[in-house]
C-alpha cells in the first residue's frame, strides 16, 4: 500500500460533520488526490437562486473559508439582503448571507446557460482555491422530502425552518427514478485506493448518494477498503437530527443500526470510545472495528482521526 501522500481517496459526503472531518484529511493527504462526492437532495431554490448547501459546506470548508464557529457559512457574513428581502417575500427563513449570495447568483447564472451542476461546481471550487475534485453526485435533480404528521417538507423547511421537529414517518427522494450518478462518480469509487463514509447523517446526507443507480454496486465491486465514520455517539448525532430519522424509519438509532445500513460494502467501522460496548454485535457483521474520539470540535481532532483511519487504510474484508 503506498503512503499516505500517495493514495487517491474518494469520499462520500454531506453536511457538517463530513465537513469537520474532510478540513483534517485535507491536511493528512495531497488535497490534489482527494475526491468528494457530495450530496445534492438538500438542494434548494431561494427567491429563484439555486442553493446547493452541501456543496458550499465542503468547498468552503476545504478553502478554509468557513465560519467555524456554525460549520457552515462564511465568518463575519452580514444578512443586509436578506433583510430588505423581507419587503418583498412573505418568509425569508433560510440565512442566506451577503457574501454568500455570490456563489447561489453565479451558480444559477451558469446553470441558466446550459451548464452542468458538475460543470459549476469545478469552477465555484477553482474560484476558491479548492484542488480537490467535488463532485456533486447528480446532475439530476434530486430532492428529500421528509413526510411528518405536518405533510410532506422538503427537507430545508423540515430541518431549517421546522428545526427538525415531528415524527417521522418516510422520507422520499423525488426524482431519484430518473437520475443519473454525476461524470466521475462510480470511476473515483472504483479507482480509489481508500474509500470514506464521513460522520454523515446516514439517511439524509448519504442515503441519497447511495440511491442513485450504479453507487452502490461500485462501493460492492471497489478493490479499495470502504471505511465509514459513525455520526452517532452514545445513540446521539453530534449535530443533526439523525436519531429522529433513523427512529421514525425504524431503524436501531445505534451504532449497529447504522452499520446495517452499509454493510453490503463496508469493510470497516470508525465508532467513537463511548460506544466500545457495540464492538461485538459489530464484528458479528463481519466488519473491522476502530474505536476512538470521533468529535472533532477542534482542527487537531479533524486531523488525528483523519490519521488513525490512514493508519487503517489497509483493511479489506
Amino acid at each position: 500500500m503506498p503512503a499516505a501522500s500517495d493514495l487517491n481517496v474518494t469520499t462520500l459526503a454531506g453536511g457538517v460533520g463530513a465537513a469537520r472531518f474532510l478540513r483534517g484529511l485535507a491536511r493528512v493527504i495531497d488535497p490534489a488526490r482527494l475526491c468528494v462526492i457530495v450530496n445534492t437532495g438538500d438542494d434548494e431554490e431561494f427567491f429563484g437562486l439555486h442553493v446547493s448547501p452541501d456543496l458550499d459546506t465542503i468547498t468552503y470548508t476545504l478553502a478554509g473559508a468557513i465560519d467555524q464557529s456554525k460549520g457552515w457559512g462564511l465568518p463575519e457574513e452580514t444578512f443586509r439582503c436578506l433583510e430588505a428581502l423581507d419587503r418583498y417575500y412573505p418568509e425569508t427563513w433560510f440565512g442566506l448571507g451577503d457574501r454568500d449570495l455570490a456563489t447561489h447568483l453565479f451558480r444559477t447564472h451558469l446553470l441558466r446557460q446550459g451548464q452542468s451542476l458538475s460543470k459549476v461546481t469545478a469552477a465555484i471550487a477553482r474560484a476558491w482555491g479548492v484542488t480537490a475534485t467535488v463532485l456533486p453526485m447528480s446532475d439530476d435533480p434530486v430532492r428529500t422530502v421528509v413526510h411528518t404528521e405536518m405533510g410532506a417538507l422538503p427537507f430545508q423547511q423540515y430541518f431549517v425552518k421546522g428545526r427538525g421537529e415531528g415524527q417521522v414517518s418516510k422520507v422520499e427522494l423525488c426524482g431519484i427514478a430518473t437520475a443519473s450518478a454525476a461524470s466521475g462518480v462510480c470511476e473515483a469509487i472504483r479507482s480509489a485506493d481508500l474509500v470514506i463514509l464521513p460522520p454523515s447523517n446516514p439517511i439524509v446526507s448519504i442515503g441519497p448518494i447511495l440511491a442513485l443507480p450504479g453507487v452502490r454496486q461500485a462501493l460492492r465491486q471497489t478493490a479499495a477498503p470502504v471505511v465509514a465514520v459513525s455520526p452517532l455517539v452514545a445513540g446521539k448525532p453530534v449535530k443533526g437530527p439523525a436519531d429522529r430519522l433513523l427512529s421514525g424509519l425504524g431503524i436501531e438509532v445505534s451504532v449497529t443500526g447504522v452499520a446495517g445500513l452499509y454493510q453490503d460494502f463496508l469493510d470497516a467501522l470508525v465508532i467513537d470510545t463511548q460506544d466500545e460496548n457495540q464492538c461485538t454485535r459489530l464484528e458479528q457483521l463481519g466488519l473491522t472495528v476502530i474505536a476512538t474520539d470521533t468529535i472533532m470540535n477542534d482542527m487537531e481532532k479533524s486531523v488525528a482521526l483523519a490519521q488513525v483511519i490512514m493508519q487503517h487504510k489497509h483493511l479489506k474484508r
